[in-house]
């Protein structure tokens, strides 16, 4: 799915709301110059052909002390301050065993591949001529040709009660009201937006080529385990950890900035290019 491209027009979109999270405001206009996204995030399937022909070894593997960040629910409720309850460093864990040692993604090639930095992400885009969508593209798109409705399908999160992405239900970070591991899910199981583009919300937060601004500290939390310093990159679009009784950033004007080498469970990418 992640071959296929979308033409997104020239034009004036917004980025950012004034309605929610701070970091989202002011909402602003952008002029873009056409450009085209994938349809989908990069692929487990997709970034193991990447690494067969290029030989590349990603940060997570490649770091002092190899190893990403993980999420394990709690075994009941936590106070939501405390971000280590749920986010653990594994030694060896990384975007072939996600998990840490032991674990495959055999049966989630056509999951977004995770714990990957900004660089590998990098990396693969210039290996596929792409390249990583800026901020102002990537909510350009993540809008489906809406212009400030709440979600990438409306202004209503479940519409006639149906769930739309995969994000957390329940109550964070212990219990998952659908059963079985949250985590991510394979592409395209939930409905794409109104240009055709799956996964926009939900699933993995992924990467863009915007740098954050100096005063924009990485978000802690669901959405970002800490991590050394480093240059701060803006990420975008939410996760399977987003949830309405703690991160609601399952929304197309959300926004976190993290560190450009940080890898995690709950990051992937997706490829833009110039139309």
């Amino acid at each position: 799915m992640a071959d296929r491209f979308v033409a997104i027009p020239a034009g004036r979109y917004q980025r950012g709301s004034d309605r929610h999270y701070p970091e989202e405001r002011p909402a602003q206009w952008h002029d873009l110059a056409g450009f085209a996204i994938a349809d989908a995030p990069v692929s487990n399937a997709d970034f193991a052909g990447f690494v067969a022909a290029t030989g590349h070894v990603t940060s997570a593997e490649s770091s002092a002390r190899p190893g990403s960040a993980v999420f394990r629910p709690t075994e009941g409720p936590v106070n939501l301050s405390n971000p280590a309850a749920w986010w653990h460093f594994v030694d060896g864990a990384c975007w072939s065993a996600p998990e840490g040692p032991g674990s495959t993604i055999d049966d989630r090639q056509d999951h977004p591949v995770v714990h990957v930095s900004q660089a590998d992400a990098l990396a693969f885009a210039a290996w596929a001529g792409g390249r990583l969508p800026s901020e102002a593209e990537w909510e350009a798109a993540a809008r489906g040709g809406l212009s400030d409705a709440d979600y990438a399908w409306g202004d209503r999160l479940m519409p006639d009660d149906r769930l739309l992405a995969n994000i957390w239900t329940g109550s964070f970070p212990w219990y998952f009201a659908r059963g079985g591991r949250a985590g991510t899910s394979a592409i395209g199981s939930y409905p794409a937006n109104g240009y055709g583009l799956f996964d926009m919300i939900g699933n993995v937060w992924e990467w863009t080529a915007t740098p954050a601004m100096s005063d924009e500290a990485p978000t802690r939390g669901c959405c970002a385990p800490d991590a050394p310093p480093d240059a701060l990159i803006i990420t975008k679009g939410g996760s399977f950890l987003c949830a309405a009784d703690y991160c609601q950033r399952y929304r197309p004007a959300a926004r976190i900035a993290v560190t450009a080498g940080m890898t995690s469970a709950h990051i992937g990418f997706r490829l833009a290019r110039d139309d």
